[in-house]
């Protein structure tokens, strides 16, 4: 399966760079470039693609209200919501906070090894999210202090089952690795993963992560010592 990208940034060396990555791989396609938010717009409802590696500092529209603005549309590529993963020099402000916040799968540093960037590209087209670890403490910090009325007593609602794989998400694990490691379908997996979400009004699997890190069930990236199960 091939995974149709787009580049939205303002530096043209840099669309070449992350092109240059991407086109040395057999299972990624650069669709389209866009230097800038409006742009980027408009290609995405043009001509959909799976992920849109986007720019958060970018004239006119930056790369924030170009996210929420594609991901708001609901657009899709082959029957699949676009996902969006935010590439920037900053590790964490104001506009990567809001840009994941407006919906982002990712959030990647610009410096990020091309063999990290291209598995979390990969993780992201699974259905995962992707937080570089170096800002995930950050990020978590900021989220909490925003998000300090979630009832924690909703986690009593899960199942043991839904319990066991929260803390398996929480601790950053793909579908897939959750099914091969609990013996399940990976459509069985997706419906309990739906679920968990629902049940504790969490929009993705990067609100999921924060929640646990907010509510001490995990403590570190990678914990094997999660308290939600």
């Amino acid at each position: 399966m091939t995974i149709r990208v787009g580049l939205a940034d303002d530096q043209p060396l840099f669309r070449a760079g992350i092109r240059m990555i991407l086109d040395s791989q057999d299972d990624f396609e650069v669709v389209w470039e866009a230097s800038d938010g409006a742009e980027a717009v408009h290609r995405a409802g043009s001509d959909p693609v799976d992920l849109i590696l986007m720019d958060l500092e970018m004239p006119g529209v930056d790369g924030v209200e170009a996210t929420t603005r594609i991901l708001g549309a609901g657009t899709e590529s082959d029957g699949h919501l676009t996902r969006v993963v935010v590439l920037t020099t900053f590790e964490l402000n104001d506009k990567t906070f809001t840009a994941i916040q407006s919906g982002a799968s990712g959030f990647l540093l610009k410096n990020a090894d091309p063999e990290f960037l291209l598995a979390s590209l990969r993780t992201v087209h699974a259905g995962s999210a992707v937080v570089a670890p170096s800002v995930m403490t950050g990020l978590v910090e900021r989220f909490a202090r925003r998000t300090a009325s979630i009832d924690t007593d909703a986690l009593g609602e899960l199942t043991a089952r839904e319990r066991d794989i929260f803390s398996l998400l929480a601790l950053g694990l793909s579908n897939n690795e959750i099914a091969e490691s609990r013996h399940l379908s990976d459509a069985t997996v997706k419906t309990h993963v739906s679920r968990i979400l629902g049940k504790l009004d969490l929009r993705d699997r990067v609100q999921l992560v924060i929640y646990a890190y907010e509510n001490g069930l995990v403590t570190s990236p990678g914990d094997p010592n999660s308290k939600a199960s």
